[in-house]
């Protein structure tokens, strides 16, 4: 497929010039539990009102996006994941309702099983608690789904995308402390 017949090519050639600051989208992980029909969303208070994701979050510093979607799925349900497989890579853009502000992302999304929720812990602030949803509920309220990516994220899993867990590298160096890292070579600098 030539770069022109990608999805997107005609849209991409008019658009403005970039910024003179090096553009970054933000990265974040999502878990997709599905249990007898249902799955488990959060529901979350953002600036744009009480909203259903995925548990999901972005990826910390130090973390492998593994370890950031135990992490987080943890945080948001009080309940341990279990990743089984990379459902795969997903980007939207979308300007702020409340800020306008203009915002990318990019989904790094996996499948597993939860355990009970731990009674005891406290969910991540702005999460107001979990709610299990079949995927007609899902789909029929989309104005509060926080972004199109809840719905594409249990679309991939529901067609049977699976990747082994093992498609991501991570390398030692993300684990050592910032002044023990290896200058990058010049050649690639």
């Amino acid at each position: 497929m030539k770069p022109a017949d990608l999805p997107g090519a005609a849209l991409i050639a008019s658009a403005p010039t970039a910024p003179s600051a090096r553009w970054k989208p933000n990265v974040t992980v999502a878990a997709v539990v599905e249990r007898d029909g249902r799955f488990l969303l959060v529901e979350e208070d953002t600036s744009d009102g009480l909203l259903l994701n995925n548990p999901a979050g972005h990826l910390d510093p130090g973390e492998s996006p593994l370890q950031a979607v135990v992490r987080e799925t943890l945080e948001e349900t009080a309940r341990q994941f279990t990743p089984q497989g990379f459902l795969g890579m997903f980007m939207s853009r979308f300007r702020r309702t409340r800020t306008g502000e203009d915002t990318t992302y990019l989904r790094l999304a996996f499948c597993g099983t939860v355990g009970e929720a731990d009674a005891g812990r406290q969910l991540d602030e702005g999460i107001v608690g979990t709610v299990w949803l079949t995927y007609d509920e899902i789909r029929a309220q989309p104005e509060r789904l926080r972004s199109p990516l809840v719905l594409e994220c249990i679309d991939a899993y529901l067609a049977g995308r699976r990747y082994p867990l093992d498609v991501m590298n991570v390398h030692p160096s993300l684990y050592q402390e910032p002044g023990a890292v290896q200058p990058m070579p010049a050649a690639l600098a």
